[in-house]
């Protein structure tokens, strides 16, 4: 990416004075390049932990510090320092993996992630329940098999999605090689982040600053996603920049691209909010990578720095108009985006079970619960992959909705494969209902610092009791999307569910109807602040309703605005009303 322009009004942000500027900014300025002082900190014996500057620069580097809330008040009590330790996350652009690298990532889970890996609904992995002595050593492995967590977190551009499977079509592998292309280019160089987990000498590195970046990276992330239609499994409308692909006989024309998108919000302030991204115009392929440069850099250029609440590029379209945000970016690329052409979605979620691509290759999908992976009684599922990954010779594909894809399966392969999903518990068959199958979760706790109530560990439960209900009414089978997260940051999407709950105290949430199907549309709070009872209550009735005089291949969340259970939501800043 090129250096950052010179123009004179390019940003009311960045022409501020930097000690007007918002506390993170000044903090990144200052951090030279992101070293802080983080390698001085994990030479630290006498402490679990790093210093507060140190745990907002670790972020850069794919870490946050965190510490085991079950434990937090005991320790208090106790005099003692908190339980300390650290979240890894994997930089994997389009959750591609190949078993060597597999086997690595099992190994280095159970030898220092509390024998468990996480799927994340960004397609990657990430290892919890880290102790500061093991980072580096965990880093150093990762290495080894040419994974990395440079910008898998901080102000940059995240992990780059991709709908899966890349080896289902030609079109497929087209659309997962720009996205790779895309990540490319959009990771920061870091010499910070080689000296610090490499070990490299300073100005070792070709590249002492960052090019595209500058000092003060992104006003907040910044997360892009490429979808493969009919199936918008990366909810493309969540992403801030989005490239919808556009097909004619199977050959991939270009991309339709859409702006705008992010989840986070706080129950604190009615000026945050969800919003959906808004499709602008239609590029080729060969212009995907300077739409890239240009989104990011109108957002690098124009976003709010000095109120953080305020920094992500939703904000930045609404405050200067899309009409106006979509002309800067075309002044950027040189040339006016076409119009955008037609497509159709269906679904947002996965299709658990075997398919074969057009080269005639297997492919089984594996249904992982809230994507954690770990051993449990009848589901030894950690046991199970580092199994297949021992005679799989193909590659695994993670998806955006915490599931794993065994790819590139051949007919020798396929019932080896089989057997060995079937014996360690993988299977989807052994998980009951279709609104299981279409559920996530965020971590929550007792990891998450943000997380405000329960949410991985609880809607298993909360799912089985709902099952009890589409047992009642005859829906076991239909699929519904249901997402649960233990604040209001949204990280499991769940604004754009059918169901979405987000938690507002332990056992408390707020309940959300009406999000579209295939990621569409936003849903609209129902119930606020409330139990289970009240939430098993709400859904009792409006299922019930829906079973009795559901139209034909009616979703849920079209029904429950239908029947005048909540209005629907038409735009972001109409999300709160």
């Amino acid at each position: 990416m090129s250096n950052q322009p010179t123009d004179p009004d390019r940003s009311r942000d960045l022409s501020q004075p930097i000690e007007k500027l918002s506390a993170d900014e000044r903090l990144k300025a200052a951090s030279d390049q992101l070293r802080g002082t983080i390698r001085e900190g994990l030479a630290d014996p006498l402490t679990g932990a790093v210093s507060e500057t140190d745990t907002k620069l670790l972020k850069f580097h794919g870490i946050y510090q965190q510490d085991d809330r079950d434990l937090r008040d005991e320790r208090r009590r106790q005099k003692l320092e908190a339980a300390f330790q650290f979240m890894i996350r994997v930089r994997m652009p389009g959750g591609v993996c190949t078993p060597t690298q597999w086997l690595k990532l099992d190994e280095l889970a159970r030898a220092s992630g509390g024998e468990t890996l996480r799927l994340t609904t960004r397609q990657t992995v990430q290892f919890h329940w880290v102790l500061k002595h093991d980072l580096r050593s965990v880093i150093e492995g990762l290495r080894e098999v040419q994974l990395d967590t440079i910008s898998a977190c901080g102000d940059d551009a995240r992990g780059v999605m991709c709908s899966v499977n890349p080896h289902l079509s030609p079109l497929h592998a087209a659309v997962y090689d720009l996205a790779h292309r895309a990540s490319d280019q959009a990771i920061p160089r870091m010499p910070a982040y080689r000296e610090i987990w490499y070990g490299e000498a300073p100005g070792q590195s070709a590249q002492p600053e960052e090019p595209f970046y500058g000092k003060t990276y992104m006003p907040r992330k910044f997360k892009i996603g490429f979808a493969v239609p009919p199936v918008n499994d990366i909810d493309v409308y969540s992403q801030d920049l989005g490239f919808i692909a556009i097909a004619e006989h199977g050959e991939l024309k270009g991309f339709n691209v859409a702006i705008g998108g992010g989840m986070g919000r706080s129950d604190q302030s009615a000026a945050t909010y969800p919003r959906l991204a808004d499709v602008i115009g239609f590029v080729t392929p060969d212009k995907v990578l300077a739409a890239c440069e240009a989104v990011m850099g109108v957002q690098r250029d124009y976003g709010d720095r000095l109120d953080r609440a305020h920094a992500r590029f939703k904000y930045t379209v609404d405050d200067r108009g899309l009409d106006w945000i979509k002309t800067e970016i075309e002044r950027r690329l040189g040339f006016a985006l076409d119009a955008a052409r037609p497509y159709v979605f269906i679904s947002n979620g996965d299709s658990p079970g075997w398919n074969t691509g057009e080269d005639g290759m297997h492919h089984l999908t594996l249904f992982v619960e809230n994507g954690r992976l770990s051993n449990r009684p009848g589901h030894a599922l950690l046991d199970g992959l580092r199994a297949i990954a021992r005679v799989h010779v193909g590659t695994f594909r993670l998806t955006p909705n915490q599931n794993i894809v065994i790819s590139q399966i051949p007919d020798a392969n396929r019932q080896q494969i089989e057997r060995l999903a079937e014996e360690y518990g993988l299977l989807a068959r052994a998980y009951g209902s279709a609104l299981r199958v279409n559920s996530m979760a965020c971590v929550a706790l007792p990891t998450c610092g943000l997380a405000m109530a329960e949410s991985e560990r609880y809607l298993p439960s909360l799912v089985t009791k709902i099952e009890g209900l589409l047992e009642v009414h005859r829906l076991m089978d239909v699929p519904i999307t249901m997402r649960m997260s233990g604040c209001p940051n949204g990280c499991s999407r769940p604004y754009i569910a059918e169901i979405g709950l987000s938690g507002r105290a332990p056992g408390k949430y707020n309940l959300y109807l009406g999000g579209g199907f295939h990621g569409e549309r936003l849903n609209r709070m129902y119930l606020e602040n409330v139990g289970e009872e009240a939430i098993l209550e709400a859904l009792d009735t409006t299922l019930g309703h829906f079973a009795r005089e559901r139209r034909e291949h009616e979703h849920f969340g079209d029904f429950v605005i239908r029947a005048g259970y909540v209005d629907a939501v038409r735009t972001g800043r109409d999300f709160n009303r």
